[in-house]
């Protein structure tokens, strides 16, 4: 099988990379668009800033790629909010793949103390909606690092609360993602990463 990961101006795509390698596969990282599309599984990760990928995106014409796409997507963190419609993080439209908004996260500190910005931990997943998930990962716990979220739709997989629900997963046809980082989620995320290597559309 080959696996490309999507190689552009955003973290953590090494940590993506040694998350497959773990599971005895070799991925590669890389911007060529022939190479892209003849892989048989994408993964759109990422670490930034939305605005300003998206104008990189733009710029070196992924946008469309990503959206032309037939095999299996899957987005990680910033891979999913690119994925939506537009974000609050820069006032950005992206890429539109999932009819969902981005939002900042905003929290009452008097009646929640103890909440913090960005949502930085471990937390629950639930309401699993797609082939993505196994039954055993309904209310497991998954890593999370991010202060923009996306909202709830018809296109929600899965549903994380900080306080208020979010989309911890998206899915529309072959694209999926998620906000929640599988390659740090230890077995939990390892098995979520497994299931898309094994996806059948």
């Amino acid at each position: 099988m080959k696996v490309a990961i999507i190689k552009y101006n955003a973290g953590n795509i090494q940590s993506v990379d040694y998350a497959l390698k773990r599971l005895g596969v070799e991925a590669s990282v890389t911007a060529d668009h022939e190479e892209i599309r003849s892989a048989d599984r994408v993964i759109f990760p990422g670490v930034g800033e939305a605005s300003t990928t998206m104008a990189y995106l733009r710029e070196h014409k992924l946008d469309k790629l990503i959206t032309d796409l037939k095999q299996p997507v899957l987005g990680i963190c910033l891979g999913l909010q690119l994925m939506c419609r537009h974000s609050e993080e820069g006032d950005v439209e992206c890429l539109g793949i999932f009819d969902e908004t981005v939002k900042r996260f905003v929290l009452d500190h008097k009646l929640l103390p103890s909440m913090k910005i960005p949502h930085m931990g471990w937390n629950t997943i639930s309401g699993l909606k797609s082939n993505l998930f196994d039954k055993s990962i309904e209310g497991e716990y998954c890593y999370f690092v991010h202060s923009y979220y996306a909202t709830t739709g018809s296109d929600t997989a899965a549903i994380c609360s900080y306080p208020e629900p979010f989309s911890a997963a998206l899915q529309k046809n072959n694209f999926f993602a998620v906000q929640f980082h599988p390659e740090k989620s230890g077995a939990v995320g390892a098995k979520i990463l497994e299931n898309f290597l094994r996806l059948t559309i």
